[in-house]
């Protein structure tokens, strides 16, 4: 079982959880694995968030990769999805991203891409777990073998140009967009992207400073972008995450768009351009039952996966499937790009609603959302595997059970990036369920809570 690795790299509080040792070991086991049959010199792409911690973790991690005589390209700031993009057009070896996603900024995180911009499989972060508990013998190349850095020139206007031109044509003028970019690594780009397109532009926490990322502000505080959209009469708000792998959006009218109602909006669109290979969308466990009626009365099947857009995407590749996502807003167009993009599925919903005329409350109209209750409950790491086994928890989560209907369900996991169990519980009696979900999360916190 992986210790290291959750469901998004490695993460944890910088300087603590995570150090510059493990950031360090992490390069070397790392660059062993994924470049171990380079032909080359073996080259490796590092990218980062912005938050303060990045600059410390990444010479950590420099130094790993270089030991093992890895050329490393240093990109500075840029979103988690171009350096997914620029690992696979410029032909590196592999790609390192250097962020803890939506976390508070004391958290980091290291995340790897094989060189087709793929996150890792189970078994190859296995594989590097191994040899760092191991202390293996890795490779030590001496004099001109060793690996150096050099400054990546590629960067942020070519990854704004790849954005645009999956929509080709595209001119939004006429239309207010407000733009909410988490102070991360969307900052420097995704307003760029937009005014490209023509659209009227205003930014929120669009000023990083390496501690303000995420705080109260992004794709998992909705409040501030809301109140704008609503305020300054604006067609649509975006937001996204610390990284920009995220994005969630608020319509004309102030309401929330989640993940599932945009994979509605826009898988319905592929659906009818012909674009929607196999007529299937992919979604995880924790997508609402609506997204099932509504792909149900389309004539579209929907797939359901772990938590995790990295096997939503797995379910893609192995399928071939175009289209998929997390209610999150972990949304991946895999005819554009290998994992999760926020810019890019801003720019794929803001050109549907442009070709069909409507505004975006309009097309939300079209999906009934179930009302659902998710509540976290504080659970240390290393208790995390008792969840499953502890008997009071199985016997309440059972009585629970045994009181949802039909189109009420259940749905307790840990998170894979924080130390939280979700508890999730859906139905059509909000009352009901937000109490149900109350009693679990007060069990699980007596029972593994600190």
């Amino acid at each position: 079982m992986k210790k290291l690795f959750g469901t998004d790299g490695v993460r944890g509080i910088a300087n603590k959880g995570l150090t510059p040792e493990l950031a360090f070991d992490l390069g070397r086991a790392g660059a062993y694995v994924l470049t171990k049959n380079a032909t080359d010199t073996p080259r490796v792409l590092v990218a980062k968030d912005g938050r303060r911690s990045g600059d410390m973790l990444e010479a950590a991690l420099t130094a790993g990769l270089c030991s093992i005589g890895v050329e490393v390209c240093h990109c500075g700031v840029l979103p988690t999805p171009a350096v997914a993009y620029l690992v696979r057009k410029h032909k590196f070896d592999a790609g390192v991203m250097i962020s803890a996603s939506h976390n508070p900024m004391e958290d980091n995180g290291i995340k790897f891409f094989n060189s087709e911009g793929l996150k890792l499989p189970d078994q190859l972060e296995e594989e590097i777990e191994s040899l760092i508990a191991s202390k293996a013998e890795l490779p030590r190349p001496t004099g001109v073998n060793v690996g150096i850095v050099i400054n990546c020139p590629y960067k942020l206007d070519e990854y704004a140009s790849f954005v645009i031109s999956t929509v080709p044509g595209l001119h939004l003028g006429g239309m207010k967009i407000a733009l909410d970019c988490a102070n991360g690594a969307t900052s420097v780009v995704a307003p760029i992207v937009f005014e490209r397109l023509g659209a009227e532009v205003h930014t929120l926490y669009d000023s990083p400073d390496g501690c303000n990322i995420n705080a109260n502000c992004g794709s998992t505080h909705m409040e501030s972008i809301r109140e704008f959209v609503v305020a300054h009469n604006m067609d649509i708000g975006l937001a996204f995450d610390g990284d920009g792998d995220r994005m969630l959006a608020v319509d004309d009218k102030g309401q929330m768009i989640d993940g599932d109602i945009i994979m509605a909006i826009c898988g319905l669109d592929m659906h009818e351009r012909g674009q929607l290979t196999g007529n299937t969308m992919v979604a995880t466990v924790m997508s609402n039952q609506g997204l099932e009626v509504f792909c149900r009365s389309h004539g579209i099947n929907l797939y359901r996966t772990a938590v995790g857009d990295r096997y939503v995407l797995e379910k893609m590749l192995a399928d071939d499937l175009t289209f998929g996502g997390e209610q999150s807003g972990h949304l991946i167009f895999r005819q554009f790009n290998t994992t999760g993009d926020g810019i890019l599925a801003g720019v794929q919903l803001l050109s549907v609603i442009h070709h069909r005329k409507k505004s975006a409350s309009e097309l939300v109209k079209m999906i009934e959302i179930f009302p659902q209750v998710l509540i976290n409950a504080k659970v240390p790491n290393n208790r995390m595997a008792e969840l499953a086994t502890c008997p009071r928890i199985q016997k309440v989560q059972a009585e629970i059970e045994a009181q949802l209907t039909a189109d009420e369900r259940i749905l307790v996991r840990p998170s894979g990036t924080e130390p939280l169990v979700r508890v999730m519980i859906e139905g059509r009696d909000m009352g009901k369920i937000s109490k149900l979900a109350q009693d679990l999360v007060a069990v699980v916190e007596e029972e593994l809570g600190e």
